[in-house]
């Protein structure tokens, strides 16, 4: 077959010049940041702002239960707990078809381990046989004790990131590459905001795994960077980013096509608890490859980079000095 694998329809290498669309699409993801924290912190409201914030940062319980060796009645759970006024309710399915979570607010004013003992025994008398097999109860000082620890965590990640792009690197890298990062972030709590998304640790986690992720598609176009730097001194500088990244591309492509593949099948059959989890990180391999080439790559060509002054190594053919000799 002439076009298989599939592989093969991609190009060894492409010529697309990215750096001259550089300044329009850099314009753009300013605009699209700026909308996207007005949209995630409108109304300026604790503690999430305009963010679905989940039982994790708002406080609430969480309870688990199985109704073996039937299946659990996820609609007459769910409306069990929507007659009791508990404000953000969730019932889902989990492992064996006969278990189910249910996460539920505490309402205003109310004690959080009164409410619970209230809702066990309105499931029970509508559900029947049902064990309770955990019961967690997350305070306000314990939610905003993980928002914090969240917010921690994003923070440290990218400042770790920076450490180690400048001492692999240079300071100018690092830069480009915390910019990068935090584009990526932004826009993923915009669409966490517009799309109503709960924020929760869960949450945090992806976006974690999307920094990992963008820091490793923009190490690799650096590298490729730094290395035709020391080949090309006389070349331009936009024209020696416009050679790396589309050195790079197809790369990207099929490495970001095979983790896409992953999160479509975690999308489809992972189940309500991991849909969310998927279409942010979808999310996030679509602007992580995007801000490698127009966030972190311009930052480098407007504050400019020391090129090497050792002189690049000269090619050797196979064989030795002879080897083409006749």
């Amino acid at each position: 077959m002439k076009f298989w694998p599939l592989v093969k329809i991609l190009p060894v290498r492409t010529h697309f010049k990215f750096v001259r669309l550089a300044k329009y699409f850099s314009s753009l993801s300013v605009l699209a940041i700026i909308a996207s924290l007005y949209i995630a912190l409108t109304p300026f409201q604790p503690p999430c702002g305009g963010l679905a914030c989940g039982i994790d940062f708002k406080g609430g319980t969480v309870l688990e239960l199985t109704t073996a060796p039937r299946p659990a009645d996820l609609g007459k759970v769910r409306a069990v707990l929507s007659a009791m006024n508990l404000g953000d309710v969730q019932v889902q399915g989990f492992g064996t078809p006969s278990s189910a979570m249910v996460r539920f607010q505490t309402p205003q004013g109310a004690s959080a381990s009164q409410t619970a003992d209230a809702v066990k025994a309105r499931i029970a008398q509508t559900i029947s046989p049902v064990k309770f097999t955990r019961t967690d109860v997350v305070g306000p000082k314990v939610s905003g004790e993980l928002l914090r620890s969240g917010i921690l965590a994003l923070g440290g990640a990218i400042f770790l990131m920076l450490l180690y792009i400048w001492f692999r690197f240079e300071l100018q890298f690092g830069l480009g590459a915390v910019a990068a990062l935090f584009h990526d972030v932004f826009l993923t709590f915009g669409l966490i905001a517009i799309t109503r998304i709960e924020f929760s640790l869960q949450a945090v986690a992806a976006i974690l795994t999307i920094i990992g992720y963008s820091m490793n598609d923009t190490v690799v176009v650096f590298d490729r960077f730094r290395e035709n730097l020391r080949k090309y001194k006389r070349m331009p500088m936009g024209e020696v980013i416009d050679m790396s990244i589309n050195e790079m591309l197809t790369r990207t492509i099929i490495t970001s096509f095979t983790a896409v593949l992953a999160l479509v099948a975690l999308w489809v059959f992972g189940g309500p608890s991991l849909r969310d989890l998927s279409i942010i990180m979808l999310f996030g391999i679509a602007i992580g490859t995007y801000s490698s080439i127009y966030i972190a790559a311009p930052v480098i060509l407007l504050w400019g980079v020391k090129r090497g002054e050792e002189e690049p190594e000269p090619i050797k053919p196979p064989g030795g000095a002879g080897a083409y000799r006749r």
